[in-house]
């Protein structure tokens, strides 16, 4: 028998008796404590969205295999090794504090910035998205008119962080003349991609891998081909505007979906990239499928 510590738990706890305590853990919480736990979660869980694409995530891993190192050794009497690794906390707290120094100021940011108010803000988030798709149907077409070529992702659960480094890493909100600009023939970032996330700009002059599907048609070209292989290898939505005719396209998938007016173009990001409930997304649907309709009908006249 172990000795019995002030509230009657065995200080010298086997792993066979540790389900049975934690049982009886469980059963002397209250619901404060429930939601106590919830809110915690919800806040660690925020914490490392937020670091989730830098360096400092790997390093987070390494922290939560660390605690949970102390926490099993703790719980089953291993003395020597919870002493040691209760010292190395004493000194990783300050350590962390130095490594983490550039995350724990971006972090503070983003807690203090409307695009994190917006979380918890679910009609803000989606009218933050929903004037970057107003923005973005608006220079498409401009520039379809003109003839300007445009590559446009806009990026969804997948991260797209390693596409974003590969160009110029930005932080600005949606706007037609930003996007007319980046894409202007003289421009220096003209030829790579655009990448959004959450309604903002994340980067511009990306570069896209390219479709490895051999069955396309041979009148695409890199561009397309750029944005059909971003499809491929991400959930992303991608729009593409033709610099040889204008047209716009959308590829999602890896499926293009070719010569879209200005209409379906943002009917289509709306259905794809703002949440919509019951109601709602059944008559979006049905007005993408009436468009969709009209628009192949257009586009067999035209041949």
């Amino acid at each position: 028998m172990g000795e019995k510590g002030d509230d009657g738990v065995s200080m010298n706890m086997t792993l066979a008796d540790l389900p049975a305590f934690i049982g009886r853990y469980l059963l002397m919480l209250e619901v404060t404590d429930y939601l106590d736990i919830a809110i915690m979660a919800f806040v660690f869980y925020r914490l490392f969205w937020l670091v989730r694409s830098t360096k400092a995530a790997s390093l987070l891993k390494g922290v939560f295999v660390f605690l949970a190192l102390v926490a099993f050794s703790t719980a089953i009497g291993l003395n020597g090794i919870s002493f040691i690794l209760g010292q190395m906390m004493d000194f990783g707290v300050v350590a962390l504090m130095i490594v983490f120094q550039p995350e724990i100021r971006r972090i503070l940011e983003e807690v203090g910035s409307r695009r994190f108010l917006a979380f918890f803000n679910r009609t803000e988030a989606r009218d933050i998205m929903d004037e970057a798709i107003g923005q973005t149907v608006l220079a498409c077409t401009e520039m379809s008119q003109t003839r300007t070529g445009a590559l446009i992702v806009f990026e969804r659960e997948i991260s797209l962080d390693d596409m974003a480094r590969s160009g110029t890493v930005l932080d600005a909100a949606v706007s037609g003349e930003l996007l007319k600009n980046i894409f202007f023939v003289k421009a220096p970032m003209h030829d790579g991609a655009v990448i959004i996330r959450h309604g903002r700009v994340l980067g511009a002059g990306c570069m896209l891998p390219l479709s490895k599907n051999v069955n396309l048609s041979r009148d695409l070209g890199m561009r397309h081909r750029a944005g059909i292989g971003m499809s491929e290898n991400s959930d992303a939505v991608v729009v593409i505007v033709s610099e040889e005719t204008g047209s716009i396209s959308v590829a999602i998938g890896g499926m293009l979906k070719r010569h879209l007016k200005p209409e379906t173009l943002e009917n289509i990001l709306r259905n794809e990239l703002i949440p919509q409930d019951g109601e709602d997304k059944q008559k979006a649907n049905l007005l993408g499928l009436l468009r969709a309709r009209k628009d192949r009908g257009t586009d067999d006249e035209d041949a």
